[in-house]
């Protein structure tokens, strides 16, 4: 597996992508930043992306394997939001990924990274209301069907995102001490990700830690 030249980003406008955009175009790759809105792609066409649109839940995959032309890479990075709508978090963070699994296969890319969230597996508190209880099915689903999908996937279950300035330095494994992580440090993880063909089929969480990320991942998939 080779080093994606042209990586598509779903979810482009989002608070992980914004920091992923000028990250990956530091390293030489050509981004493909997916939007909705029309200032919002005008945004991130300033960044340096080809920002091209795509409304992730009105979109077929027909309509997502036409933003994915020229692309050897897709990062899912998509997510509901905290709007407090329930039915939002199967359209966008289930559908969207199956529908942009779904194009990339019939694009031929290979490459998937998908972010996702921590804890997803174990059932959700019903005390934390309806709409926690569809984002974790949503994400736990859309992370079941990656791994069924026969590409070569990576998953990312960050903890608590936040603002703050990065560290370069995560925890990061099959399981970890929940914690916080901010964006900066996920986004450098998806782009270490990237570069490094043999993170594909594995599915980590990760906050912040004592490890510097490239040298971590290297230690991770060294076998």
């Amino acid at each position: 597996m080779s080093i994606p030249a042209r990586v598509a980003i779903v979810g482009g406008a989002g608070k992980v992508a914004r920091r992923l955009i000028p990250i990956l175009l530091h390293r030489d790759h050509e981004v493909v930043a997916l939007a909705r809105g029309d200032d919002q792609l005008r945004e991130l066409a300033a960044m340096g992306a080809a920002a091209r649109h795509l409304d992730i839940e009105a979109a077929d995959e027909p309509d997502f394997a036409a933003v994915f032309g020229g692309c050897q890479a897709v990062v899912f990075a998509a997510g509901g939001g905290p709007d407090g709508d329930a039915s939002r978090k199967r359209t966008v963070d289930l559908e969207g990924s199956l529908k942009a699994q779904a194009a990339a296969k019939l694009r031929g890319i290979k490459r998937f990274v998908q972010v996702s969230a921590m804890g997803v597996d174990a059932d959700p508190d019903p005390a934390r209301g309806d709409v926690w209880t569809a984002y974790v099915y949503a994400k736990r689903e859309a992370d079941i069907e990656l791994r069924r999908s026969g590409l070569q996937w990576t998953i990312l279950r960050p903890g608590i995102l936040t603002d703050t300035v990065g560290t370069g330095a995560i925890s990061i494994g099959e399981m970890v001490v929940p914690g916080p992580i901010p964006r900066i440090d996920v986004a450098q993880t998806i782009a270490s990700c990237l570069s490094r063909p043999r993170t594909a089929g594995h599915q980590w969480e990760i906050v912040t830690g004592p490890h510097p990320i490239g040298t971590v991942l290297d230690e991770l998939t060294a076998s």
